[in-house]
């Protein structure tokens, strides 16, 4: 497989990109579902969707609900929780399309572990019974053994501290960023507007708000660089900083991820509750499903274009399923749905979440114990992802003749 060179400016970095996304979801089946979210609103929007899945309550939806964007986050206090990580494409919409989403998500998994079909019709189970348990705030039903490989990513995440961060991100603990292969150059522009937007005080109050620090702390911006990161948002803007807390960096360094908002392609309801803003929609949303990472994010502009700025922590980690046994992977699949069934929920009314579950539950499946709207979904999807995995695969290796 061919090094893809590292840009030597901005102008050159669209096709780098570009290489860079269609090499990613051609790595695997699974990946590719990850880079090719429009394929899966080209579904929703189409009428095989719409006879299929029910109308549910408008809520804000994570919109691009897959396992990779669920995870350990931590709030501003230190504590963790598991709850949805990437909220690029929340809207107010459907919650039936985060149960798909996520579906197809651990279905596609399930294929790239080698697992049987018969561990994909489990999982869709399971993923029935988390969701509705979380949504009813009933205890979920799996066994304690099965859900192991998601406490080990919670006792990664409570034992992880700066070292492994910048170890993980940026190769050392030194005030730098090393340019290589995922980290370039700025222009001298980007590089100014950067410092300018750091010199902000709602940004400098963002870096701030975390418990060991205090509030009037000046920061200084001692390296950045663009991000080569992701799949599906590769070719937006993506900027890493890193910056020193208080006087002579007193209270430590910081890694700032200052990532471009842009129009969602999730299909969306109407309301005057969803920004027009961009940045503001990411923030809302994340508040409203994640809120140990909402209070974390702040909207604002660079170079006149809608970004989101976090602070990376130590703590926040995605789910990754490989390597599980079939109990493993259905209980993990039990456990996600419940995550989301969670976040959905705290923005129902109990009237609302019952009406919900009751609606869902009249769409049972003779011969499986989830509704049939949602395996139909799923196997439909699989089947379409599958073979447009394959054409990519081809299309791509005529071209770049690297696979």
């Amino acid at each position: 497989m061919k090094k893809i060179p590292v840009p030597a400016g901005p102008a050159a970095r669209i096709s780098v990109l570009s290489a860079r996304r269609h090499l990613k979801m051609a790595e695997s089946a699974h990946a590719y579902v990850r880079g090719n979210t429009l394929k899966f609103y080209e579904w929703l929007m189409s009428s095989s969707a719409a006879s299929l899945v029910p109308d549910g309550p408008p809520i804000w939806i994570c919109g691009d609900c897959h396992v990779g964007n669920l995870g350990p986050v931590a709030n501003l206090n230190g504590q963790i929780e598991i709850q949805i990580r990437d909220l690029d494409q929340t809207v107010i919409g459907n919650p039936a399309h985060d149960l798909i989403r996520l579906s197809l998500s651990l279905a596609m998994a399930a294929r790239g572990s080698d697992l049987p079909g018969v561990t994909t019709a489990l999982m869709i189970e399971q993923v029935f019974s988390g969701y509705t348990s979380a949504l009813l705030k009933r205890p979920a039903k799996v066994k304690e053994k099965d859900v192991e490989p998601v406490h080990l990513v919670m006792k990664e995440a409570l034992n992880r501290q700066w070292r492994h961060l910048a170890k993980e991100r940026i190769e050392n603990v030194s005030p730098e960023i090393p340019r290589g292969r995922c980290f370039w150059n700025l222009s001298k522009a980007e590089r100014s507007d950067i410092d300018s937007l750091f010199a902000r005080e709602d940004v400098r109050r963002l870096i701030t708000c975390l418990k060991a620090r205090k509030d009037g702390d000046p920061i200084k911006v001692l390296d950045a660089a663009y991000w080569m990161k992701g799949c599906s948002s590769l070719g937006r803007l993506r900027y890493a900083v890193l910056a020193g807390v208080g006087k002579h960096h007193a209270h430590g360094l910081c890694i700032i991820d200052i990532k471009e908002a842009t129009k969602p392609a999730a299909p969306c309801i109407k309301s005057t509750e969803m920004p027009r803003d961009n940045a503001q929609r990411v923030v809302k949303g994340a508040n409203a499903l994640s809120p140990f990472l909402g209070d974390r994010m702040l909207a604002a502009h660079l170079d006149g274009r809608q970004v989101v700025l976090r602070e990376l922590l130590p703590q926040d980690l995605k789910f990754e399923m490989e390597r599980l046994t079939q109990p493993e992977a259905v209980a993990a699949a039990n456990f996600l749905a419940g995550v989301v069934g969670k976040a959905h929920a705290r923005q129902m009314t109990p009237q609302i979440r019952s009406a919900w579950a009751a609606k869902l539950r009249r769409a049972h499946s003779k011969t499986l114990n989830a509704p049939s709207w949602l395996w139909s979904s799923v196997v439909e999807l699989a089947a379409i992802h599958e073979a447009g995995y394959l054409e990519h695969c081809r299309e791509y290796a005529l071209k770049k003749r690297t696979l």
